[in-house]
């Protein structure tokens, strides 16, 4: 197995976690006799000091040229004065444009092991196992005419029906191979685009019998995510809403740092944890770097179809989250932050247990 992989280790916090992530994706190939090619580039702000471009040619060609791109974080207080065009953000849209990548996997679930990291009651959180489907290329983000003046501001939400049903299907596919149930999540009430987005949703559903499909509006399903999460399997939104409700989710873990996220559906797929840059913490060796390695794991599932190494992953980071092993955004009280792990810390440790854990599966194999 060769897997060219390009790093875009970004701005912040960027560059600490996927050190780790790259580090996990070692273990896997030492172990398994993978080649693993890993070429680096600079995207948002840092491609904009050294480039004067937040996605240089060289860093989306390499992109491009890819099997897949395993992303940091983007952005940070000092690009914020920056013309639209060059604010690191940008570099990000650009990218998932150009690699064509529609569809946003962003799972969230409830460990029994961050119990107390949650600040939702045990008896709401439990099995909470939500799978959020975002679409990723059309919606406010994308949508034209867009501008802003001295007096005055607009953007454009605006979907086809053909953006609507191909991100449907990913996510009744996902449902299938899960609990078989799809939330659809929109404003019909008031928007045109949710309008022809539930009407084109349900379209879909009818080639999917096995699935059980209802709608919600944005606004009440916002509180149920909180008050009843494990009533949801998969939520299909668009590009806004999944933004927003896929950092919300992060309450049912405990922590933005925790969760992953896959951009799948075109060229190339983009892996990266949904946490921004946190600048405050950068260079200090405090983030958390689980995100970032369970979006590796999600990288070789999905795009190198290494199911099972990726499954070591996400075993490697449950065992390691149950030693103990935590960085500070995952404890509560300033005596036990003192007693708080450091990102290479979390990172290394799960390198270590995810090469025992392939070692023993390869040695029963074996046998």
């Amino acid at each position: 197995m060769k897997l060219r992989i390009t790093v875009l280790p970004g701005d912040g916090i960027g560059p600490e976690v996927t050190s780790e992530a790259v580090r996990v994706l070692h273990s896997v190939a030492d172990i398994c006799g993978y080649h693993f090619e890993f070429n680096e580039r600079p995207i948002g702000g840092s491609a904009v000091v050294a480039a004067g471009d937040p996605l240089p040619n060289d860093t989306l060609k390499s992109c491009l040229d890819s099997d897949a791109v395993l992303l940091g974080a983007v952005g940070g207080p000092a690009f914020d004065r920056l013309e639209p065009s060059l604010r690191p953000e940008a570099g990000l849209l650009r990218l998932r444009q150009a690699l064509g990548c529609f569809a946003n996997l962003r799972p969230a679930a409830a460990n029994q092991a961050l119990a107390d990291c949650s600040p939702l009651r045990p008896e709401v959180r439990n099995g909470a196992d939500v799978l959020i489907v975002r679409e990723l290329l059309g919606g406010l983000y994308f949508g034209q005419p867009r501008a802003i003046n001295e007096t005055e501001a607009f953007n454009t939400m605006r979907y086809s029906i053909a953006e609507v049903e191909r991100i449907a299907h990913v996510a009744f596919r996902e449902a299938r191979n899960r609990h078989k149930k799809v939330t659809s999540v929109d404003k019909a009430n008031v928007l045109e685009t949710s309008r022809l987005w539930r009407a084109v949703v349900a379209r879909v559903a009818e080639q999917y019998r096995d699935v059980t499909l209802e709608h919600a509006y944005v606004d009440s399903f916002a509180m149920q995510l909180i008050t009843t999460p494990s009533r949801y399997d998969v939520v299909l939104t668009e590009n806004l809403f999944g933004d927003i409700l896929s950092d919300e989710a992060a309450v049912i873990s405990g922590s933005l740092g925790l969760l992953a996220s896959a951009s799948i559906g075109g060229k190339v797929g983009l892996y990266e944890p949904i946490h921004g840059s946190a600048p405050d913490l950068a260079g200090q060796n405090l983030a958390n770097p689980i995100g970032a390695i369970t979006s590796a794991a999600m990288l070789l599932r999905h795009s190198a179809n290494l199911t099972a190494e990726a499954n070591g992953i996400d075993e490697a980071v449950g065992k390691v989250i149950a030693e103990g092993y935590r960085t500070a955004d995952l404890l509560h009280d300033p005596v036990s932050r003192k007693r708080a792990h450091t990102t290479k810390q979390v990172g290394a440790r799960v390198a270590e247990t995810v090469s025992e854990l392939l070692n023993q599966r390869m040695a029963y194999h074996a046998v």
